[in-house]
């Protein structure tokens, strides 16, 4: 590999995301988060979203279906019911500590790869908010990418 090869697999970029506030559920988020950052300039990297918030989670899953959705939070409810008897953090309210079982399940962050200045996304992947409380504020994502010019095998 060329120096120039390796300065152009060097680009980063960053930006920072305001999600509204949305009622607890799961939603589709993915354009608000990729429609964010400009990927054209990649020929190949990867996009990490990042949720700076511990009671809510990313996920990727299935896109096309909303029964997905309601039968995945509908099984995490079961997992971690709200006021639980044996949560003992429970300063603010019965829905915050099942909130962050949930968010350590599901996770903070996804990554997908940039391919042709595109997410490489299967057919019916998208990217969620999982919201867990009843009364949520605003989310924030950190949307990363990172890669470069050159490496797209044709």
């Amino acid at each position: 590999m060329t120096a120039a090869d390796r300065s152009s697999l060097r680009d980063w970029r960053q930006v920072r995301v305001r999600l509204s506030p949305r009622p607890r559920g799961i939603h589709l988020v993915t354009h608000e988060l990729l429609g964010a950052i400009d990927l054209s300039a990649f020929a190949i990297g990867m996009v990490h979203c990042f949720l700076l918030h511990t009671s809510a989670a990313l996920s990727l899953n299935e896109n096309a279906s909303p029964e997905v959705r309601t039968d995945l939070a509908r099984w995490l409810d079961r997992v971690a019911p709200d006021g639980a008897d044996y949560f003992d953090h429970t300063l603010e309210g019965p829905d915050d500590m099942a909130a962050h079982v949930k968010s350590s399940l599901l996770g903070a962050a996804v990554t997908i790869p940039i391919s042709r200045g595109r997410p490489l996304l299967g057919t019916w992947q998208g990217i969620y908010l999982c919201e867990f409380r009843t009364q949520a504020g605003p989310r924030e994502v950190v949307v990363t990418a990172w890669g470069g010019s050159a490496g797209v095998a044709e």
